[in-house]
């Protein structure tokens, strides 16, 4: 049953094969085995099992009409939960219980979703490798020596690994992308604002984002309904011919480790067998941009985290007090002219969605790096981890848009290469249909590998 579709879970309740409480049983069980990947830090069995025996009386008399009822999920945990802890993974908030839910855990409750517990994360999710200080390190289901990928590396590790049948997170610089594509699985940032955003232990509320990661496209369909309302389940299936694809010509194929670059090209060229017009484009974002990320989120977290910083800025993490203590030397001018600059690029990027539907790039430029490891080196030239693998998916935090990561591969190390797909503001639509299209026609085989780097990691 891990490996099960959320589709396929609800069909299973609907037709008495199993049901919501043994099927969490089923993940609680398996995240008892899989501790060592250390994605959750707090497991919450007793409500998990109280939802669930509700959803298993709602289909023993035909009465389950919430959209994720029975359905466990995981959450992020810098999203409130109420009368659950809620760390943010940081010793700062290690006794920290809300009084509500965040909006998108209300939301999705009301859908019938379970909750498992709350997943690790890089502390404050202001890094992306969850090497976590105080909690230990998410471990990489792929390969227990490398990272997850960041901030929301609970996430990637629980859904790759069948710890959660899905889960929540949050991308500020790629942090939902970021572990789909290092955990082999689904991740969508949706267009900024499209998902209530209250309720969130935020870096910055111009470049935060709330989405889902999944293990395939119709999960992901399923979970953007719960959460929006709106239907993306929809004609799934209609074929992608004529789809224009825009290539950037520069800035997104620059410093591509070689495997990521042969995968990525693959990718494209699948695409274009399924129909799709490739287009090469110029991309208006340069490596001065990248600096906008860092204003603009500095600046706001410096003023979201200013009590910590004031009070407890020892209590944090090495690399997020080093951040937080450098958030107030930021000057005024230089965040307003980051707020400039942001909304012409998006107008810029906006411009480019009307001659192509999507933009496709790699998601991050390298692999996963082993746990600890903060430089690394790609033809020839070193730059910090951090700074590398925020360098493609940060521009859509900048702008806006919706962005999916899908994975299109394994490198020749053996870990997954995800395929970034960005298109217009509130197009989530299309990245859908698209995502869907290639999955169907060339993820199969990637798919299989990944259900038994699951069922090898619990015979262990």
């Amino acid at each position: 049953m891990e490996n099960l579709s959320i589709r396929s879970l609800k069909e299973g309740y609907e037709q008495k094969h199993f049901s919501p409480v043994e099927v969490t049983k089923m993940y609680l069980d398996r995240m008892d085995h899989l501790q060592d990947l250390n994605a959750y830090i707090t497991v919450t069995e007793d409500v998990a099992l109280q939802q669930a025996e509700i959803a298993e009386k709602k289909y023993a008399a035909n009465e389950a009409s919430g959209i994720l009822e029975g359905i466990p999920l995981s959450f992020k945990d810098n999203l409130y939960t109420k009368g659950i802890r809620t760390t943010s993974g940081s010793k700062v908030d290690e006794n920290f219980i809300p009084n509500e839910d965040a909006s998108v855990v209300r939301t999705l409750q009301t859908q019938g979703a379970i909750n498992l517990g709350k997943v690790n994360m890089h502390e404050f999710a202001f890094g992306i490798t969850s090497n976590n200080p105080f909690y230990g390190p998410v471990k990489n289901p792929w390969n227990n020596e490398f990272t997850p990928g960041g901030s929301s590396g609970g996430s990637g590790a629980a859904v790759a690994a069948s710890l959660s049948a899905a889960s929540i997170g949050t991308d500020t610089a790629g942090s939902i992308r970021i572990p789909a594509a290092s955990c082999g699985v689904i991740g969508l940032k949706p267009t900024h604002g499209l998902v209530d955003a209250s309720g969130v232990k935020h870096i910055s509320w111009t470049l935060d984002h709330i989405g889902p990661l999944t293990k395939n496209m119709d999960d992901l369909a399923i979970m953007m309904e719960a959460i929006t309302g709106k239907n993306f389940t929809v004609n799934l299936n209609e074929d992608i011919r004529g789809l224009r694809i825009g290539i950037p010509k520069n800035y997104f194929n620059e410093g591509i480790d070689e495997n990521t670059a042969s995968l990525y090209k693959k990718a494209l060229k699948d695409l274009e067998s399924l129909g799709a017009i490739l287009i090469e484009i110029d991309i208006p974002y340069t490596l001065e941009d990248l600096a906008l990320s860092f204003a603009i989120g500095l600046s706001e977290a410096g003023f979201v985290h200013e009590e910590t910083i004031l009070s407890s800025l020892d209590s944090l993490g090495l690399d997020v007090k080093a951040s937080l203590e450098n958030s107030h030397a930021i000057p005024a001018l230089d965040y307003i002219k980051a707020l400039k600059r942001r909304a012409n690029l998006t107008s810029q990027f906006e411009q480019l969605f009307e001659k192509v539907h999507i933009i496709a790039t790699p998601t991050i430029p390298i692999t996963p790096q082993k746990i600890g490891e903060e430089m690394v080196e790609i033809n020839g030239v070193q730059d910090s981890v951090y700074n590398t693998m925020i360098r493609l998916p940060a521009v859509f935090n900048v702008t806006g848009h919706p962005a999916l990561s899908i994975p299109c591969g394994l490198a020749e190390n053996g870990l997954p290469v995800g395929l970034q797909l960005a298109a217009a503001h509130h197009n989530e639509r299309v990245l859908i249909h698209t995502g869907f299209a290639y999955e169907q026609a060339c993820l199969k085989s990637f798919y299989e590998k990944r259900d038994r780097i699951a069922e090898l990691a619990i015979k262990k």
